[in-house]
């Protein structure tokens, strides 16, 4: 699709076509593009200014059974195939998060606990964002702004055997994820605070 954004420094517009959806699969180069980020930022060829670009994209993965939604408005879509996971995302950067978490074979639900767990042992009240996992039993690693800093903190793989306890202990949890849901601190806090 052709988009025609504004540099955010100098205002020249530009046209750039950029692909409205990516299937994982299919277009593993598109994939990785994604997952890094590279494919919602250009460069002012005027001024040299990196842009970041938002726009309404879809990311499926069928080997995977997943679909994200871009969107930073509000949706509403309870038509998800049977047997996928749809999460509706509102940032790139929530997009990334999400690819990284399913690529790493874990449960969003499930990390959000382990973030919702985390900020607690921290005493700290500040938005973890995913980075990775060294393998099935190893650490967690999270990211973090401080005094305009990126901090990391890495977590014992135990919080999330233990976070994932919780969520089956707690059925109804799950049971409320409908359609392209929103998995965030956000919807967490509905359960835990």
């Amino acid at each position: 699709m052709e988009y025609r954004p504004h540099c955010s420094r100098c205002g020249a517009e530009h046209r750039l076509d950029l692909p409205q959806s990516v299937n994982a699969v299919a277009s593993p180069e598109l994939k990785e593009k994604v997952r890094s980020g590279e494919l919602f930022t250009w460069t002012c060829p005027h001024c040299g200014t990196a842009n970041l670009l938002t726009f309404p994209f879809l990311y499926h993965d069928p080997s995977e059974h997943l679909m994200l939604v871009l969107s930073e408005t509000p949706l509403k879509a309870d038509g998800v195939p049977e047997g996928y996971v749809g999460r509706q995302v509102r940032s790139v950067g929530e997009l990334v998060e999400k690819i990284k978490i399913f690529d790493a074979g874990l449960d969003d639900l499930t990390l959000e606990l382990c973030k919702f767990v985390t900020c607690q042992e921290l005493k700290k009240d500040v938005p973890l964002k995913f980075v990775g996992t060294d393998g099935a039993d190893g650490e967690m690693t999270f990211t973090y702004p401080e005094k305009g800093q990126m901090e990391l903190v890495a977590v014992g793989f135990n919080v999330y055997e233990d976070c994932a306890g919780i969520l089956r202990r707690n059925p109804r949890i799950r049971a409320s994820v409908q359609g392209l849901a929103v998995i965030d601190q956000a919807w967490l806090g509905q359960y835990f605070r």
